[in-house]
């Protein structure tokens, strides 16, 4: 598989909609420090054929037309043809046929596979995003895979939603497919799905009712605002998911409630000035809503974090306080023997013809160099003293074992 880096050479200048020059050549053009208003972020999401890849085309086609600075991003590995230029393309970073044939997955495996690997690196790209430009971008558009479930509740999702909504301001548009929810069970698995992504990300959010050239979405909002007028559209359907679906609405009622909504058309161009109108209220409640929370959860973190800390390091100084104990305890204890000439601690000690040595005897221990130094002076001489027999005794046996005279029968002991 191919996982070269994100570099910005490979990723090249902002292309189809998006210029990019460096802070340099803008002081060399006399142009100044670009605005410090950060660009907000569009997560577009939406079920597989909502229109969400023509709907971006439409977007990109769009800031072209009035001449404002975009930044287009492509997340979904497995698409074929793209209608528009992609400043970052995971295509480019991460081969998804590669990955199916490395990990051995089939198609959603390798499309999710492809989106963790590219999150892993995504802080590159919010280093891109974040780069001064002239001039200055406004909008940086984010295509999602089309099975929305890869994106919404997977771990590469959640990382590149954290990491754009702790960046930039950041706006959901949950695409809806129009001519399908006409269907009101159709219609009520969009609201269920848009709600979830909206608990879920705690972000704005903005539903974007698509295809509105073949059918209208003022059904739909009259559904979101009228119960009476969504349960009379049920009436011909007895089955249980219709009584279900009838529940739910009651249950969505709050969730209508400060919802935006636009109807357009990526294929006709059709609302796209009512749908940047609505993306720049969605983005002054990011402000107002999403970022005082943020900070709420961030003082929590730092709260937790320090408490933990803490914790740790009192455990620490338990620790080093209980050894010390010990190591006192240790040395205020029985006095140990001495080198060549001296006495051992308490207890019975007799001594040996050979050195002049003196050993404790029983409950005293025996030095290093003590050892050494008896077994030099004795030799190969026989000892009597208890504390040393021992001792000079496995200096016999390891002599003897590298002389090779060890004395064992190897057949006794088989292979092992």
């Amino acid at each position: 598989m191919e996982d070269k880096p994100i570099l910005e050479d490979m990723l090249g200048p902002a292309k189809g909609g998006a210029s990019s020059s460096s802070p340099a050549a803008a002081a060399e053009a006399g142009q100044g420090t670009p605005p410090s208003k950060k660009p907000i972020v569009m997560l577009v999401i939406g079920m597989a054929g909502s229109g969400k890849t023509t709907l971006i085309q439409r977007l990109n086609s769009h800031l072209h037309t009035t001449k404002r600075a975009g930044y287009i991003i492509n997340l979904d590995p497995a698409v074929t043809h793209m209608p528009y230029d992609a400043n970052i393309d995971i295509r480019d970073t991460v081969k998804y046929k590669n990955v199916m044939k490395q990990y051995n997955l089939g198609p959603n495996g390798g499309i999710l596979t492809s989106c963790n690997l590219f999150a892993t690196r995504f802080d590159q790209v919010i280093q891109l995003c974040e780069k001064p430009r002239t001039p200055a971008l406004e909008y940086i558009v984010v295509d999602t895979p089309g099975q929305i479930e890869i994106f919404t509740w997977s771990a590469s999702g959640a990382i590149v939603t954290e990491l754009f909504a702790s960046s930039f301001p950041t706006v959901v548009l949950y695409v809806v497919d129009t001519p399908r929810c006409v269907n009101p069970q159709t219609f009520m698995s969009n609201m269920l799905q848009a709600c979830s992504i909206l608990y879920k990300t705690k972000l704005p959010m903005l539903l974007v009712f698509n295809k509105t050239d073949i059918a209208h979405h003022g059904f739909a909002l009259n559904w979101m605002a009228d119960f009476d007028s969504y349960s009379a559209a049920l009436e011909a359907d007895a089955t249980y998911a219709a009584t279900l679906s009838r529940s739910l609405s009651l249950v969505l009622d709050e969730f209508y409630t400060n919802l935006r909504s636009v109807g357009v058309s990526a294929l006709t161009g059709a609302g796209m000035d009512d749908l940047m109108t609505a993306i720049g209220g969605a983005a002054e409640e990011y402000e107002e809503f999403y970022v005082p929370d943020l900070q709420q959860r961030k003082k929590a973190k730092e709260g937790k974090e320090q408490s933990r800390q803490a914790k740790e390091m009192e455990a620490l100084r338990a620790d080093m306080e209980g050894t010390s104990v010990k190591v006192g305890r240790g040395e205020s204890g029985g006095g140990g023997g001495g080198h060549d000439g001296g006495s051992g601690g308490g207890g019975s000690s007799s001594s040996s013809s050979h050195g002049g040595t003196a050993a404790a005897g029983t409950g005293s221990g025996v030095g290093r160099e003590q050892i050494g130094g008896v077994g030099a002076a004795l030799g190969g001489t026989r000892v009597t003293t208890p504390g040393l027999r021992g001792v000079v005794g496995l200096g016999e046996a390891s002599e003897a074992m590298q002389e090779g005279e060890d004395g064992f029968d190897d057949d006794q002991f088989g292979d092992a």
